[in-house]
């Protein structure tokens, strides 16, 4: 029998070992292999962190300042029927994630294009770099006083401090992203042909796309520390005002609960960034095992 022929060469046997390695080896169940599984591994991990939580909790070594993971889930669970300042958990929820959805879409529409555009034109880089260094090192938390004094108490506050938290951030990666790019992927271009605005589209932009999504993430995740600095110091609303009532109220469940929810939902809003990533960039590496 005649093996078949193939009539591209490497470029049948590339596609054969694509499909080759997308086809997992099966392999037989072995004690070594579950305790090695990661997903194994996560359940260990989480399973011991909340006995030495428990325990800790228990052993009164903090003087009753921490509250066991029993109590933190029924104090949440009566708070999802009860309310406070009004409104249950889901409204507390939903007011700091409207904030930071709100304050993050601002910040990363003025920002991404803004660091493209100083990175592809040097006249915009030098009229706007020198004033961007000046507040680059400004931490967020520093505006919170002048918001509350230009804007108030209310929602404009709060979102101005979410914007400025994300803005660097997300100005930076786009800069970087577009700055970083090997020279040769340029020269491709104009060895085809191309002008400089087939270099911007075909490379710059796409090229930039995963710095640019490592800016989101990390600006998400800045988004919630500067809502949550916001909601302490003044807000009727929100996960942060459930940690001050709790620290009020001496209701340590109160607290480490709204720690762990603000945990939750912050992971779970970085999620939405990851599968956008994963559905505009489908060609970003992936390395194996991390």
């Amino acid at each position: 029998m005649t093996q078949p022929t193939t009539n591209a060469g490497t470029g049948d046997r590339a596609i054969a070992n694509e499909i080759q390695e997308a086809v997992s080896e099966k392999k037989p169940m072995t004690i070594y292999r579950v305790i090695t599984n990661e997903y194994f591994l996560y359940c260990v991990s989480t399973v011991m962190f909340l006995l030495v939580w428990h325990m800790v909790a228990q052993s009164g070594i903090l003087k009753g300042a921490l509250a066991s993971p029993l109590q933190v889930i029924l104090r949440f669970e009566r708070m999802l029927t009860d309310t406070l300042a009004g409104l249950t958990l889901w409204g507390h929820i939903w007011a700091s994630t409207s904030r930071v959805l709100i304050g993050f879409a601002l910040a990363s529409a003025i920002a991404i294009p803004l660091g493209l555009f100083m990175a592809l034109n040097p006249y915009v880089d030098a009229v706007v770099k020198p004033v961007f260094d000046i507040f680059k090192p400004m931490p967020p938390i520093a505006w919170v006083s002048i918001a509350i004094l230009w804007f108030g108490i209310g929602e404009p506050s709060k979102i101005f401090i979410i914007v400025i938290g994300t803005f660097v951030p997300c100005l930076l990666n786009a800069y970087n992203g577009i700055r970083l790019i090997e020279p040769e992927l340029y020269d491709v271009v104009k060895v085809l042909g191309g002008k400089r605005r087939d270099e911007i589209i075909q490379v710059s932009f796409p090229a930039s796309f995963p710095a640019i999504f490592a800016g989101l993430q990390i600006s998400l995740s800045n988004a919630w520390t500067c809502v949550l600095a916001a909601e302490l110091v003044a807000s009727r609303s929100g996960l942060g005002f459930i940690i001050v009532q709790g620290m009020k109220m001496s209701d340590t469940s109160l607290v480490i609960g709204g720690m762990v929810i603000i945990a939750i939902v912050a992971w779970s809003t970085s999620l939405l960034i990851i599968g956008l990533e994963t559905l505009i960039c489908p060609w970003k590496r992936k390395i194996e095992g991390l």
